[in-house]
């Protein structure tokens, strides 16, 4: 039998065994290797769906369990220092994520998230999406996981982590169990981090092509988050939650402008879509207190192609139904169901929603870093240990250089910056250069150059970095705040923001812990 005909049996014999209640349970839990999710009510938020006869599809959640009885894994991590990979549990049946054991697995190096497991015994676990009509920039196309430390988050008064999506990365499933196909209905909920999106396409969670290609109007229902114009918009700048219905980003019946539609950015946005035979409706509130508001609910659009739908039940996270792959976005928790759930279900799920305390967590740091202060940073790396961070005097291009008592005025300024609060995000940092009042260090296409800010949040977010310890244990390493798996690192005396064992020269893993570590020194130029 060869392995795609062995991969079909499997998943017809999935699919009959979850017909069959408890053992159907048993079998899923074995499937998906985890424990079984439990069917019966209960206060979560898939046991509340459940009670209300659209029981959850897919369950993908980093932060918590939900199910009530739900003990295996929420994801795994991989580690760069030797590619081991860990799942990661919950702290008890129905709890939430053990942060710790990922501290714990990750400390010393960095780590990716590889696997967000389907909590609904299904087997509709999120990986690392393949090309499609675009692709990604890892190798063979595929798109980039993300950092498994970039999006830390309290929740239920327990450290957990959220999925931060940076441009290029992305998550997958065209070979699904159970999810809405055709024009049968579902509904789906995201909880998402309101302050992080841009207009880039697209950000989304839900339903999709299973060829990753764009099939047409009305193959893909998903959650969009985020402020692009170029399909629909709603009411003031975004971002808005809409409907992704390929070819179209709807926000209410029209094609382009649904004023109803309102902007939401709530730090944690509960955003739901749901469609059935010519209705859906988009609702949404803040995951940290209230109820929903319904921004529209009604017939399709009055665009040809989307009644009926054409769905094809692949499952997306951050990306377009093409693989398109510019956006941005915080995932923390989130499901797809069977059916067209009620108000009163989906008003269910966000009082458990709100109930367990979202709240931020620490995404900055200064590392002790005194704001105004000058400093001079010098590499750790046994081969470099006289070189500094600083920037070429007759271009833009940031390099590592010897300095010593005896350089010159010049290039001593050149190795001294001035720490300033970090442009995009004031609990991080800055760097002004010493000699050149009003130009700061930022990456552009991952290579540190010195540029003037143009007053651009894209600029802002190039030229601020979030301090830790080093990760060497010497001194400081810095991640970019919008790449946060990526660290200011020099390679062959040029500097980059580098991810660990990425797809480009400068993200080689040999000797990455010593090169992304920084001493902090004596400013050259006081």
């Amino acid at each position: 039998m060869s392995v795609l005909a062995k991969i079909r049996v499997r998943r017809r014999l999935r699919s009959l065994a979850l017909a069959f209640g408890a053992t159907a349970a048993l079998v899923a839990g074995v499937l998906a290797g985890t424990s079984p999710a439990s069917q019966a009510a209960g206060s979560l938020p898939c046991d509340i769906y459940q009670s209300g006869g659209t029981p959850c599809v897919a369950a993908h959640s980093t932060t918590r369990a939900l199910y009530g009885s739900y003990n295996g894994s929420l994801y795994q991590v991989r580690r760069a220092s030797d590619n081991a990979t860990q799942n990661i549990g919950v702290l008890s049946a129905g709890g939430y994520a053990n942060a710790a054991a990922q501290d714990s697995f990750c400390s010393g190096t960095t780590c990716v998230i590889t696997v967000i497991y389907d909590q609904s015994g299904r087997g509709n676990n999120l990986t690392q999406a393949p090309p499609g009509g675009f692709n990604g920039p890892a190798s063979g196309g595929y798109d980039n996981l993300a950092s498994a430390t970039a999006a830390p988050v309290t929740v239920g008064g327990h450290k957990a982590y959220g999925v931060f999506v940076a441009p290029g990365t992305g998550y997958r499933d065209n070979h699904t169990s159970g999810v809405a196909t055709g024009d049968n209905p579902e509904g789906m909920y995201a909880v998402l981090d309101g302050t992080h999106y841009n207009g880039g396409c697209c950000f989304d969670y839900g339903n999709a092509e299973t060829d990753s290609h764009d099939d047409g109007n009305g193959t893909m229902e998903a959650i969009y988050f985020g402020n692009i114009k170029v399909w629909g918009y709603g009411s003031g700048n975004g971002p808005w939650i809409m409907a992704d219905l390929e070819n179209g980003l709807f926000s209410g019946v029209n094609q382009h402008l649904n004023s109803g539609d309102p902007t939401v950015n709530y730090r944690f946005t509960t955003a739901l879509i749901k469609g059935g035979a010519n209705q859906w409706a988009i609702r949404g509130g803040n995951a940290q207190s209230g109820s929903l508001s319904t921004f529209y609910s009604g017939v399709r659009p009055n665009v040809s192609g989307y009644n009926p739908m054409k769905k094809q039940g692949a499952i997306i996270l951050g990306i377009g139904g093409d693989n398109s792959v510019g956006a941005q976005g915080t995932f923390y928790e989130g499901v797809m169901t069977s059916g067209y759930p009620s108000d009163a279900t989906e008003n269910a799920v966000q009082s458990n929603i709100t109930s367990v305390g979202y709240t931020a967590g620490s995404t900055g740091g200064t590392g002790g870093l005194t704001v105004g202060a000058r400093t001079s940073l010098r590499a750790t790396t046994s081969c470099c240990t006289g070189d500094y961070l600083k920037h070429d005097d007759s271009d833009a291009n940031v390099v590592i250089a010897g300095v010593t008592s005896s350089s010159s005025a010049t290039d001593k300024g050149d190795a001294t910056w001035i720490v300033r609060a970090g442009l995009a995000n004031s609990a991080c940092v800055s760097f002004e250069s010493a000699n050149k009042s009003g130009q700061y260090l930022r990456h552009q296409n991952f290579k540190l150059q010195l540029a003037t800010s143009d007053g651009s949040d894209l600029f802002k977010q190039d030229a601020t970095f979030c301090a830790q310890s080093g990760m060497n244990g010497q001194g400081l390493s810095f991640p970019s705040v919008n790449y946060p798996d990526h660290y200011i690192r020099h390679y062959d005396y040029t500097v980059y923001v580098a991810a660990n064992g990425g797809s480009n020269a400068w993200d080689s893993s040999t000797s990455f812990a010593d090169d992304v570590s920084w001493a902090v020194a004596s400013p050259w130029a006081p």
